[in-house]
């Protein structure tokens, strides 16, 4: 399985490879510090910054079919209701492998290095 999926980013850009090109270069510039800094949110125990991260991402791993709303959502249940905390840091472990991993083979793909 791929680490990511352009069939939503295709669709939006119209086969625009340009346009597809600069959601692309979007994705990689905003998408992994904001990974990181929802991270450091996680680890200073502050889960409305948290929450804020997550929930900025989501659009944009839904565009790349990053399937990590089940994620997402523990997140921000912990955020919102304090609840799942348990969960967190295996959610946080998960989101920031696949953004990484997506943003390895995007940069590959696009020729980005």
């Amino acid at each position: 399985m791929s680490d990511y999926n352009l069939d939503e980013v295709k669709e939006m850009a119209g086969d625009d490879e340009e346009f597809m090109l600069t959601v692309v270069e979007t994705f990689l510039e905003e998408i992994p510090p904001d990974v990181e800094a929802m991270q450091e949110a996680i680890d200073n125990d502050n889960p409305t910054l948290a929450y804020q991260y997550a929930h900025k991402m989501k659009p944009n791993l839904q565009l790349f079919g990053l399937e990590l709303m089940d994620q997402i959502k523990v997140i921000e249940a912990w955020s919102k209701q304090g609840k799942r905390s348990d969960e967190v840091p295996e959610a946080a472990g998960k989101i920031s492998k696949k953004v990484n991993e997506a943003a390895i083979a995007l940069k590959k793909d696009f020729n980005l290095e």
